[in-house]
């Protein structure tokens, strides 16, 4: 059984990785914190007395649960107000990777401002092309890549087989090399 602290430590562990996870996914800062905050109640609720090392793979499952079910939201919101432009919030926020991404420890003052425009450059690129994938396949890359979970992990968590993970994940790393190939960026 999981104890309160070993509780407060994994959500405070997970928080960061899983807001930038739900924001690649809903694509909107405000709705990707209240998927996290949702999954984490529903954690906290329902599993928090779990064992602690069953925690992470309870826990992203109720985060792609969370997502999925903002989606049927927003398309019965979307459905409902289609006409209504003034009931739909703006979804143009802009997420800046850069401002994210924490470089090596003093190594900003030694760069050119040109290199860490260049870099800034290549982290939107890369961003965005993994916005562009499509769902499943984007969910399996981030599981994976972004969150290092191993195949297993990864299929409970997504409710598939770890064949169909495989798979997502190929046609994901498959898909973002050819895009940044055209783009001129080599991984």
């Amino acid at each position: 059984m999981a104890t309160e602290k070993e509780l407060s430590d994994f959500l405070q562990s997970v928080e960061k990785r899983a807001s930038k996870r739900s924001l690649y996914h809903v694509r909107n800062e405000e709705s990707a914190l209240d998927i996290v905050q949702d999954s984490m109640m529903r954690l906290a609720e329902h599993y928090g007395d779990k064992p602690a090392n069953e925690l992470p793979m309870l826990f992203h499952r109720i985060l792609s649960n969370c997502t999925l079910d903002w989606f049927r939201r927003q398309k019965t919101h979307n459905a409902l107000f289609a006409h209504l432009s003034d009931f739909e919030g703006s979804g143009d926020e802009d997420f800046d990777l850069l401002e994210a991404w924490s470089g090596p420890e003093g190594g900003e003052s030694t760069q050119s401002a040109q290199d860490l425009a260049q870099r800034g450059q290549t982290l939107r690129d890369i961003e965005l092309e993994i916005q562009e994938l499509p769902p499943r396949q984007r969910e399996a890359f981030l599981m994976r890549y972004w969150e290092e979970m191993d195949v297993a992990e990864t299929a409970a968590a997504m409710g598939c087989s770890e064949g169909s993970v495989k798979t997502h994940c190929f046609r994901a790393i498959q898909s973002l090399s050819k895009a940044l190939k055209a783009k001129g960026i080599s991984i």
